[in-house]
């Protein structure tokens, strides 16, 4: 019998809570992407967020834990090698990620990739460095528009992005050039986690604008996930944000791509208004990608302060027999050095409002909990060589 009939995964790209017993292996020390916005933010107002309980999981400067928390809570640590958005998830539906993508943050692309692009794509590539999607727009976006030239650029993290304007280098060729250099990335030396569609509109620096036509090229799942189990088993399982790319369509019925992570939860809010029968897996990616990388601490709680008003009327429309399970997929403090994503546990937030008296989990050692959690309370066999335990004999 089925606990739960829906059940909606919601995941806060980066909101990690506190360093992992390995994070200095990764570079990072002393790494907390919610407590240091909460002491850090001038104001930070999460009122939702703190009756399921979140400042019961983690001490936050200034909110008061809840007398009577409405979620389970419990931290969970990641045990894939890496701290990217590819291993985050893939390991919430049971892959078990051993080595990490390969980055080129450092030196830039190799040369014998970018000539094969240039051949390729018939276009000179120009930037070759990581940088910000905003500076590397300012400084080369007014040269590719005069003369037909590709930025590509790279981050901290495993991918290779394209700028292309939507006027005068087209949102079609964009992605043609986007296709061609996955292609070339399938290489293990040259393996990205993803290409990255970065489209924009504007003609001259501090005024160009991202546009939400981005599109991710993820490299497919290297095994079955939680997702594959569900949909082969008849069940709904529907995306909102960037899910659908991270899993290459991978095990997804239905897919909703978001323009910001409001508009995310706005569609959230009207999938819930709506029968379905499975899985609405949800990735919220603008903490991450707007203010995050950016380390923007009052940009960052300003996003948490919109989400929790959505919380709030998501929390509304539930039914009875729904769940939902808040989390992330790794952490990115504002107030760390660099631009890097930051090795850190993340937050387990279960709620159904026929919940009687949620409490503290203990901490696990994988993310792959949540698949597991979701799979059996459909009775729903998780694939071969997948890992995680669940935890719904907790959540009654």
């Amino acid at each position: 019998m089925e606990q739960y009939g829906r059940v909606f995964v919601i995941v806060l790209d980066s909101l990690g809570v506190g360093a992992m017993a390995d994070s200095e292996k990764f570079g990072d020390f002393g790494v907390d992407t919610l407590g240091h916005i909460a002491q850090k933010a001038e104001h930070l107002n999460i009122p939702n967020l703190q009756r399921w309980g979140m400042a019961n999981l983690h001490s936050l400067q200034g909110i008061a834990p809840a007398k009577h928390p409405l979620a389970y809570t419990a931290k969970l640590n990641e045990r894939s090698a890496g701290k990217d958005t590819m291993t985050g998830h893939w390991e919430m539906m049971g892959l078990w990620t051993t080595k990490p993508f390969i980055t080129f943050t450092e030196t830039g692309f190799p040369k014998e990739l970018l000539d094969e692009l240039e051949k390729r794509t018939g276009h000179k590539v120009i930037g070759n460095k990581a940088a910000s999607g905003t500076e590397i727009l300012d400084e080369l976006a007014e040269e590719e528009i005069a003369t037909g030239h590709m930025i590509v650029y790279t981050s901290a993290d495993s991918v290779l992005q394209i700028c292309g304007n939507e006027e005068t280098f087209g949102l079609e060729e964009l992605y043609r050039c986007c296709e061609i250099a996955r292609e070339l990335t399938m290489k293990d030396e040259w393996k990205v986690g993803r290409v990255i569609a970065r489209p924009y509109v504007g003609r001259k620096k501090g005024e160009f604008v991202r546009t939400a036509n981005r599109h991710d090229y993820a490299v497919k799942p290297f095994g079955r996930t939680a997702l594959n189990a569900l949909k082969d088993a008849g069940l709904d399982v529907i995306s909102v944000g960037k899910i659908n790319d991270i899993f290459v369509g991978e095990g997804i019925t239905e897919a909703h791509k978001s323009q910001s992570s409001v508009h995310g939860m706005e569609q959230t809010i009207e999938i819930a208004r709506k029968d379905f029968h499975g899985l609405c897996f949800v990735n919220l990616v603008d903490f991450d990608a707007l203010w995050g990388h950016r380390r923007d601490v009052n940009g960052y709680a300003g996003e948490l302060e919109r989400f929790d008003e959505k919380l709030g009327q998501l929390e509304k429309v539930l039914r009875e027999d729904d769940l939902v399970i808040l989390t992330a997929d790794h952490g990115n403090d504002p107030t760390y050095t660099g631009t890097d994503h930051t090795r850190e546990k993340v937050p387990f937030l279960a709620y159904s409002p026929k919940m009687k008296a949620a409490r503290a989990l203990p901490e696990t050692d994988s993310f792959a909990v949540i698949g597991a959690t979701v799979a059996e309370n459909f009775g729903v066999a998780m694939p071969e060589g997948t890992i995680g335990e669940s935890l719904l004999g907790e959540l009654k």
